[in-house]
């Protein structure tokens, strides 16, 4: 490979992360690395000194411009929107870090920050990019950008889970909740959900789903049970990881269904994140082909 080449290939992970990050979207964050690149092979690398940091700046630039696109998407965006979800592998779940800065949870939290704090944001507090890196990127000043980088983070602190729990007691949760699923049982499903917990579907105007979040235990699985029960489906899940935690890819008739992420909280479900839009799950379907059981 030629040099520009492998360097872009080097950082394409990095690069990939910080545009998922940004925008939530994979497909879209594949379209920006294509941006990049194109946007890299123009480039007089004689007059560039730190390239990884010349990699970041055009991606976050290229997803500055899509996010604010994005959220002009989201506005006409039928029911709830959740960040499309993307396997991980295991060992990511193993680094605690990486794997809350990925998760579905905090990607909810930063779709409340504008483009620019959720830039700085996900540059400072997940890759630790200097100030005057960001600053480059985002087009504000190192004095600006260390005040939106505090006032994101204290935003962010506030709404992002109270604690991170294990991997293994993420998974434990995870399968009392399957267990519950696979039998219908509402008792079982009142048992791993918290009081509070909050039930977050996204069909995106496809398929069927709450048109806004269901809050409880009680209600929640009801919602399930009653569900599942009308639908009189043989509805079958397998523990994957997405987005760094425990969840669970379900399928019907071996067909993939849709996606339950979850956040786990002293040993209890506080939150579902339910994506049914088939066009977040595109490549979930690739990597996982359809296996009829």
């Amino acid at each position: 490979m030629d040099s520009a080449t492998e360097t872009f290939v080097a950082h394409r992970n990095l690069l990939f992360t910080v545009a998922y990050e940004m925008l939530g979207s994979a497909a879209d964050a594949e379209d920006v690395l294509q941006e990049t690149w194109l946007r890299w092979m123009k480039i007089d690398l004689g007059q560039v000194r730190d390239r990884r940091a010349y990699l970041v700046r055009i991606t976050t630039r290229r997803s500055l411009d899509r996010l604010r696109t994005m959220r002009r998407r989201k506005e006409v965006y039928v029911g709830p929107w959740l960040p499309e979800p993307l396997l991980t592998t295991p060992d990511v779940a193993e680094d605690v870090e990486l794997a809350e800065s990925v998760s579905m949870a905090l990607m909810l939290v930063l779709e409340t920050l504008s483009p620019t704090e959720r830039a700085v944001f996900v540059l400072r507090e997940v890759f630790d990019v200097g100030y005057e890196e960001i600053a480059a990127a985002v087009g504000k000043s190192p004095v600006t950008v260390r005040q939106i980088a505090h006032r994101a983070r204290r935003h962010v602190d506030a709404r992002r889970p109270r604690e991170a729990v294990s991997p293994s007691e993420a998974r434990a949760a995870l399968e009392s909740f399957q267990r519950a699923l696979d039998t219908r049982n509402l008792q079982g499903l009142l048992d791993v959900l918290a009081p509070d917990v909050v039930l977050i579907s996204d069909g995106g105007g496809i398929k069927q789903a709450a048109p806004r979040p269901v809050i409880g235990a009680g209600k929640v699985a009801r919602m399930i049970v009653d569900g599942l029960g009308k639908a009189g489906i043989a509805l079958t899940g397998e523990a994957t990881v997405v987005n760094g935690n425990p969840a669970l890819l379900l399928r019907v008739d071996g067909e993939i269904d849709g996606v339950i992420a979850v956040r786990v909280e002293d040993a209890r479900i506080t939150g579902l994140y339910y994506v049914r839009n088939p066009r977040k799950l595109t490549r979930i379907a690739i990597e996982n082909p359809l296996t009829l059981k």
